[in-house]
């Protein structure tokens, strides 16, 4: 059945790709080239939510992605040639926060504005998967470094994804390393691997049978992690096969930052033009659950999806979250213009 589903993957992409190469010889290193071409962006399976329609056509020149997720490894060799201060590793500016929430919020204990990030906590039982704060847990002192908290590190760990990431902290190291964030449109276009509109990178296996393909939730969401697939929280980069571009972990293992703002409504938002090219998102952002912060595209699910509340591994589906939030589940990947690498 493998070799069957190995063959089906191979004729897909060679029906879609485009004969596009890049100009001026070979990607850069650690990543792909990712051929241009034109597609259905949107929702295109049952799960699909409201802010993945209209279905649009879009129209994506050639550009380069990083093969994999930026590990630790690569952000602490960015950390240590800039001195960079990460988001969580920073004490929570009140008065800038108090712009994003609704008029007479109270201000938090001192205590709760140092320097930290959420932790995912799994807890003992079912909970209202409606309520997310059920199991995300504000964790003084959880960083970059310290993935779950004071007396956790990374040293067994650097060539995990880089996690506890804010959009800034992306951006950051993407133009440190003269590159830039994927659009989202790029995204979902790189994710689908070539193939003809799959429901996830992989293709059109059903999630339930997919845990050797992408590092997801499996067990009871979220207090039994079954681990099916070798791993409770993040893994190391390349130890699932890639899509059809040679890209790994475009489905689970950490969330990815995009560079475009979030719109609920981005996709209607442009409804008059026939096809797209290159589309960079709406203008300005807008959550109607959180109308006051502004927020980014985050895209590509991680180990805590799960069919039960969030299928984030599937090729459209979209998630946001503010600029300057982290967690133990988000990180990033770099993209570059074909033309910058010459």
């Amino acid at each position: 059945m493998a070799w069957q589903l190995f063959i089906v993957s191979l004729l897909a992409l060679a029906c879609s790709c485009t004969s596009e190469q890049p100009q001026g010889g070979k990607a850069p290193g650690g990543m792909v080239f990712i051929p241009g071409g034109v597609f259905a962006m949107g929702g295109i399976a049952g799960q699909a939510d409201a802010d993945e329609f209209p279905v649009h056509r879009v129209k994506i020149s050639g550009f380069f992605l990083d093969a994999h997720e930026v590990t630790n490894r690569q952000f602490d060799a960015f950390v240590k040639a800039t001195g960079y201060v990460t988001t969580a590793e920073q004490a929570i500016d009140w008065v800038a926060m108090q712009s994003q929430l609704p008029a007479g919020t109270p201000e938090p204990d001192a205590a709760l504005l140092q320097p930290g990030s959420l932790v995912f906590s799994p807890g003992d039982g079912p909970v209202d998967l409606n309520d997310v704060s059920q199991w995300w847990a504000w964790t003084l002192g959880a960083n970059w470094r310290h993935p779950e908290g004071p007396g956790s590190d990374i040293s067994a760990r650097m060539d995990h994804p880089v996690v506890h990431i804010s959009w800034l902290d992306a951006s950051a190291y993407a133009r440190w390393a003269g590159k830039r964030l994927p659009t989202e449109a790029e995204w979902e276009w790189a994710a689908r691997g070539g193939q003809q509109d799959p429901k996830y990178p992989w293709g059109n296996l059903p999630a339930a049978s997919a845990n050797k393909l992408a590092n997801y939730y499996q067990g009871l969401f979220p207090y039994k992690n079954t681990a099916e697939d070798g791993f409770i929280a993040t893994a190391p980069v390349r130890s699932f096969p890639p899509n059809g571009y040679g890209l790994y972990d475009m489905a689970g293992n950490v969330w990815e930052w995009c560079q475009d703002k979030y719109h609920y409504q981005a996709y209607s938002l442009t409804r008059g033009e026939k096809v797209l090219r290159d589309p960079s998102g709406p203008e300005q952002s807008f959550d109607p659950a959180e109308p006051t912060i502004p927020k980014r595209v985050i895209r590509g699910g991680s180990f805590l999806c799960d069919e039960s509340y969030c299928t984030g591994y599937r090729v459209s589906r979209r998630m946001k979250s503010s600029e300057d939030s982290g967690f133990n589940h988000t990180g990033f990947r770099c993209a570059s213009d074909v033309t910058a690498s010459k």
